[in-house]
């Protein structure tokens, strides 16, 4: 029988392949950490009307709500690697579960708009140090032939938790209150808590680090992608830099960007060290993770846009509805998964990518009428090509990272995709509305006293308003408007849908680029 004396260090190499239980129950928290953290990024997005009604809040104020929590969590994603090496990996996920259990009940809690806020924002920031962790960790621990298990795992819940947000906040304020978006956090939060102290021994903290902290480094980090996130949440309803306030902090981002590359490049110990971008398969990951962004929060926006304006869902259909990508992420994960070490990492991101370029060109051909079975494959192919690339994106940008920069450069690979998001909504929020207008300018020239076809639809409404006596035609002219107005924003979603289908289709090209990586640095950590 074979043991390790018949084959010297094969005790040893099955030693190292194999799985300690209590440090994967501690990932698993973990990641149910993570999970909670993202999925609060999007489970308010469906009820916010209600939040709007419950706390008295403007429209205006209202949309603080989401901005407050983004803003503060895109400062913490890159912190988090600085204060992972500082505080150790138990320390800063306990504080983080902690904090961010203790501010959902307070948001759940709140009064007023100014309280929600407040506590949104810390509930983003403290929170946000939670996900970053989580993948640097799975480099970290688990052994390089285990990654097709764990890697998975995590893109799954990376995707799957903004898609099915808006679902889950759907069927929480319909069945119970708004409230409950928030208080479904605090059990499971404390059990996370309570598992990260007991369980996580990964590492060990290095407090030596805080007496050459950069304030100047922080503080310019959090001008920097705070006011941008600002700027790209409300540049799209005020006029961009037509309005004040958002030129304001572009100009408070653009100085703080300056001083925050000046001290990264002189500090002795920098809040961020960019030099993992050095690395080709990091750079061109968070390349690709930035596009990625732009697809999964872009048409996590999209779809309930639509599904709202034309086709006048409420919010608990527009989650169902939507929950088909959901579904298609599940399934697809564990075949990603086994297809991980027997298919070329940069083949899976191309038929990933193609996969949504699919999705979204099939969207191109939409129409007023469409419904879930329209709807039905595109969503399928999207959450299909979700999980094919996001994959092998985290496999690609932190699998040959040394250890020691894993830390880091996670918060960094995380912050790509929250900014790709940020950016994809701005963006798609612009194009948009620019093409809704330049769509019903061209249709309101169409539709003049000399076209037959437009005053054939216009006879035919007034005989249906007839009723109404002299009213008719006005009532008439407006409906025809009304249905000119709703073909001009399907229009513009269509071309929304085209530009997606392009960009993807461009990084399946890209995809070829990627050095196929060859092993895992990070797994000397285990």
């Amino acid at each position: 029988m074979a043991d390790a004396t018949t084959f010297p260090g094969g005790g040893a190499a099955a030693e190292a392949e194999r799985i300690d239980p209590r440090r994967l129950a501690a990932f698993l928290a973990m990641v149910f950490g993570m999970f909670m953290a993202i999925l609060d990024i999007q489970i308010v997005s469906a009820s916010l009307n209600e939040i709007q009604a419950g706390l008295a809040a403007s429209s205006n104020e209202i949309t603080w709500v989401q901005t407050a929590y983004l803003i503060a969590e895109v400062v913490m994603i890159p912190l988090s690697g600085f204060l992972s090496r500082a505080l150790g990996t138990r320390t800063l996920f306990a504080i983080s579960a902690g904090g961010f259990s203790i501010a959902s009940l307070m948001c759940g809690l709140s009064t007023s708009i100014n309280e929600m806020i407040l506590w949104r924002a810390l509930q983003g920031f403290i929170g946000g140090g939670m996900i970053p962790t989580v993948f640097a960790t799975s480099y970290a621990i688990f052994p390089a032939s285990r990654r097709s298990t764990i890697t998975p795992l995590i893109g799954l819940v990376a995707t799957l938790a903004p898609t099915i947000g808006p679902t889950i906040g759907g069927y929480l304020t319909d069945a119970m209150s708004w409230h409950w978006l928030f208080f479904i956090n605090i059990v499971p939060g404390i059990a996370v808590t309570i598992a990260a102290l007991v369980l996580i021994d990964f590492d060990k903290p290095d407090y030596s680090l805080f007496d050459d902290f950069d304030f100047l480094g922080l503080l310019s980090m959090a001008g920097f992608l705070g006011a941008l996130e600002y700027v790209l949440e409300e540049g799209p309803r005020n006029d961009w830099f037509g309005d004040d306030t958002v030129l304001l902090f572009a100009w408070v981002s653009g100085i703080s960007a300056i001083v925050f590359f000046a001290r990264v490049l002189t500090a002795r110990q920098p809040i961020v060290d960019l030099s993992a971008f050095s690395n080709r398969n990091f750079a061109l990951g968070s390349l690709f993770s930035f596009v990625l962004g732009i697809g999964l929060y872009g048409l996590t926006y999209i779809y309930p846009v639509y599904l709202a304006q034309i086709r006048g869902y409420n919010a608990l259909m527009i989650g169902e509805t939507m929950f088909v990508s959901g579904l298609a992420m599940f399934a697809t994960a564990p075949i990603a998964g086994r297809l991980m070490p027997y298919v070329d990492k940069r083949f899976m991101l191309m038929a990933g990518f193609i996969s949504f370029a699919i999705g979204t060109y099939q969207m191109t051909w939409i129409t007023t009428d469409w419904d879930f079975n329209e709807l039905l494959w595109p969503q399928i192919f999207r959450g299909v090509g979700l999980m094919l690339s996001i994959i092998p994106i985290n496999d690609i940008s932190l699998g040959t990272l040394p250890p020691e920069r894993l830390k880091n450069a996670s918060g960094l690979f995380n912050l790509t995709r929250n900014l790709g998001g940020a950016f994809g909504l701005a963006g798609l929020t612009t194009i948009l509305n620019n093409r809704t207008d330049l769509h019903l300018a061209r249709l309101h020239e169409a539709i003049t006293w000399s076209r037959p076809s437009a005053m054939e639809a216009l006879n035919g409404l007034a005989q249906r308003f007839s009723s109404y006596g002299s009213d008719a035609q006005a009532m008439a002219l407006k409906k025809l408007m009304q249905l000119a107005h709703r073909q001009g924003v399907v229009m513009a979603f269509a071309d929304v849908f085209l530009l997606l289908t392009a960009l993807f289709a461009g990084l399946a090209v890209a995809a070829i680029m990627v050095s196929r990586p060859s092993g895992n640095a990070g797994a000397a950590a285990h």
